[in-house]
């Protein structure tokens, strides 16, 4: 059986969670099954190199960015090559390329997998037109997939209301993050302890929520983003850099570093509010501490209702300053023992190529 997976800037991953993925994918591949052949498609925008194969899996590449405007075209000009290339199986992770799944369906016999990722339609950063296409685009992924991957139960709960179609959810493994051996330099320059914020600096993440709150409190905070992408974050930055006790991070890549200023953390703070199961989330999990999540019912759902939860910053400050040791001990081990249970490269490894072969 050929399996091609499509959608992300490519492997060895290097950008977000739909990389993470693939990269996990291959090695669970690599590790598990000798019966298929693996392709994952690749932007030769961020690999210039272009090597050949990652692992047991065969690389191709189109030229162009995997992300932004040039993902619709990226995302087409890969399913016609793996249509091309007599692919048995696409496993397509996002939207963007689906409003050419109806000519895939109608021409060929390939069965088509797509992860929808969250509600993308309805985050803030897009412009109305760009909502209307990602509508489209989902509805288009929905209607034209042989099966639909929600990596969420919420996520899973609104296709079936508004589309009346069953998800297979499948979450995301955070395990990896315990992996990378930490480089001490990292966080050379930061407190010995610290309440952890780490996303990237968009309104849903809600990152002017945590700021206000962390400025009422003398609690340190690391708060690791993109802080120069973007008006909004720019004014944050401005805005805060200035507080004793908040530190502003440029946005970290490396996994060493990212590993060490993790574990100094001795709490997780969330504020993603859109999307569905978010990787930041389940890969703090595996640190054995507390997590302070916003109350959507993603990151409900994720945490199975027991971390602490806020909607305001108001509500996050008290929540900080209800956190002793006891509590906090309590909180940790039980989001580590949820992650262990649920959030592992092995078990969702094995639930995709589940899907993807029967």
């Amino acid at each position: 059986m050929k399996i091609a997976i499509l959608g992300t800037v490519g492997v060895p991953g290097c950008y977000g969670g739909f990389e993470t993925l693939a990269e996990n994918l291959v090695n669970y591949h690599d590790q598990n099954d000798s019966n298929s052949e693996l392709t994952v498609y690749c932007s030769s925008k961020t690999f210039p190199d272009r090597p050949e194969r990652y692992g047991n899996a065969r690389l191709r590449y189109i030229g162009l960015d995997a992300n932004g405007i040039q993902s619709i075209p990226y995302d087409w000009l890969s399913l016609i090559d793996a249509v091309r290339r007599r692919q048995d199986r696409i496993l397509l992770l996002g939207v963007s390329g689906a409003v050419a799944l109806g000519l895939i369906r109608l021409f060929t016999r390939v069965r088509v997998i797509t992860n929808i990722d969250g509600v993308e339609w309805k985050r803030e950063k897009w412009s109305w037109f760009a909502r209307l296409v990602l509508r489209l685009s989902e509805w288009a992924a929905v209607r034209f997939s042989h099966d639909v991957i929600a990596d969420n139960q919420a996520i899973a709960d609104y296709v079936t209301e508004r589309y009346g179609v069953n998800c297979t959810v499948i979450a995301y493994g955070g395990d990896h993050a315990l992996t990378a051996v930490p480089d001490n330099m990292a966080t050379a320059d930061l407190p010995e302890s610290y309440a952890l914020a780490l996303c990237r600096i968009e309104p849903e993440n809600n990152a002017a929520m945590i700021l206000e709150a962390f400025a009422k409190l003398d609690v340190p905070l690391v708060f690791v983003g993109n802080w120069r992408k973007s008006a909004y974050g720019r004014e944050l930055k401005a805005r805060f850099e200035s507080v004793p006790n908040i530190i502003i991070h440029d946005p970290v890549y490396e996994p060493c570093a990212l590993r060490a200023i993790r574990d100094k953390a001795t709490v997780y703070v969330h504020g993603h509010s859109a999307g569905g199961t978010n990787p930041s989330l389940v890969e703090m999990m595996h640190f054995c501490i507390p997590v302070l999540a916003h109350g959507c019912s993603f990151n409900r759902l994720t945490t199975e209702g027991k971390a602490l939860y806020f909607r305001s910053a108001q509500q996050l400050a008290d929540e900080m300053r209800s956190l002793n040791t006891e509590k906090a001990k309590r909180i940790g081990a039980v989001m580590q023992e949820i992650a262990q249970r649920r959030y592992t490269w092995e078990k969702i490894g094995e639930a995709y190529f589940d899907l993807l072969v029967k």
